[in-house]
């Protein structure tokens, strides 16, 4: 089975001799290695590049363990470098070669080489190595299989993948496990195994059953507002621990530097200003979140939230939540404010568009419930309204659009 994942391969084909290694980067098991070494390999072999220009090296593969020792790579590639034209070099695990920065630093210096690597432990995965090669790296953030990769990867209607998806998620390797206990052992094993001991290592976590408590609560909790003072008080009042909102807001960093989790910050629309006070953390992968929490909580507004998260950050979109202020006259005739919530205020240059995720409107009412924080905002940006219902798109007489989920998941729907 060969998963086409042109949004990403294009990426990389767009950063083609641009003079920075190409960083691939993203969770442990979304493809990183399949990206590189298969599908941009096919890539340069089409396009004309001779095989013997391309150098491909898989660091974690027995027979090049001699290769780990960083001069060692280096001179290896050079070595295979035989004329002025350009080599392309692909490696894959490179966390495995002690200060292979000094390597891809080196190999920067050389003008016909150009550097593709990916990796996949904690340090890679993590946001300093981008940080490591500022000016010198350029990032392909590789996400799990998005709705639509996962539809064509398994050749099911959208009706029947999403039943799958919203449970197993789009990390690849599930689309080859047949049974449903195959792939909640998988995905079980890997947050335990692999996720969580790449975090308590790498940050030298003494706690792990307060890690792991944290880690359950952000899962129950998806698309709840939330600080780090919340969850400490949670942790007193059902826990009975007292675990410090510093010690929290540290742990929930570690998570977001790992790709576990991301964070969405509450934007005042009005006021044009980020409100600092409460955000919403999403889950990168809805199978991992769900194996966290043994398969239950498994509310599909949630979920169905989340997923559009995930997709509008797959698309390279800036994702806030929004606040829309309302005032209003109580019984009393006394004037009142109310904070009215937009699911997603998306950005993206000076484009912008708002976003409600409802699972369905049944009546009248429900949609004046959905529509009315978007009826506060008074500028001319999109106000869409995304439900999971099959509709064709409408928009309504004050602008706002409703559309069906898949259409919006599958049709790669221009938004702002």
């Amino acid at each position: 089975m060969q998963i086409q994942r042109d949004f990403y391969l294009q990426q990389l084909i767009d950063g083609k001799r641009n003079g920075l290694v190409k960083i691939v980067t993203g969770i442990r098991r979304c493809g990183k290695s399949y990206l590189l070494f298969k599908l941009f390999y096919q890539h340069l072999i089409t396009s004309g590049v001779a095989e013997d220009h391309i150098v491909r090296i898989a660091l974690d593969d027995i027979e090049n363990a001699v290769l780990r020792e960083p001069l060692s790579l280096y001179r290896h590639i050079k070595e295979r470098m035989k004329d002025a034209e350009t080599y392309y070099i692909l490696l894959d695990e490179v966390q495995l070669v002690p200060r292979f920065e000094e390597v891809l630093n080196s190999l920067l210096r050389l003008d016909n080489a150009d550097v593709f690597v990916t990796g996949s432990n904690s340090r890679f995965l993590s946001s300093d190595i981008v940080t490591e090669f500022r000016g010198r790296g350029d990032e392909i953030r590789l996400f799990p299989l998005s709705f639509s990769e996962y539809c064509h990867g398994t050749g099911k209607a959208p009706s029947a993948a999403w039943k799958d998806y919203i449970v197993y998620g789009g990390l690849p390797q599930t689309l080859s496990l047949e049974s449903d206990k195959k792939k909640t052992d998988y995905l079980s094993n890997l947050f335990g195994s692999v996720y969580l001991v790449d975090i308590l290592e790498r940050h030298n976590i003494k706690n792990k059953v307060e890690f792991e408590e944290l880690a359950h609560i952000v899962a129950s909790g998806i698309g709840a507002p939330t600080n780090p003072s919340r969850l400490s008080n949670t942790f007193k009042s059902v826990k009975k621990v007292d675990i410090s909102s510093v010690t929290i807001d540290k742990y929930l960093s570690y998570m977001q530097d790992a790709f576990m989790i991301e964070k969405a910050v509450r934007y005042d629309i009005k006021g044009r200003k980020y409100i600092g006070s409460l955000s919403k953390y999403y889950f990168v992968d809805m199978g991992l979140r769900n194996a966290l929490l043994g398969m239950r909580q498994m509310e599909e507004s949630h979920i169905m939230e989340n997923v559009i998260y995930n997709e509008l950050r797959r698309r390279g979109l800036k994702v806030d939540v929004g606040m829309a202020e309302q005032r209003y006259r109580d019984s009393d005739g006394t004037w009142q404010r109310k904070q009215l919530e937009v699911d997603f205020v998306v950005n993206s240059g000076s484009g912008r568009c708002y976003i409600q995720s409802a699972l369905t409107i049944p009546d009248e009412e429900k949609r004046r419930q959905e529509s009315a924080s978007l009826l506060r905002i008074k500028d001319s940006f999109n106000k869409i309204i995304v439900v999971k219902d099959d509709i064709v798109p409408w928009t309504d007489n004050n602008g706002i659009t409703t559309i069906g989920l898949f259409d919006f998941l599958l049709k790669g729907m221009e938004i702002l």
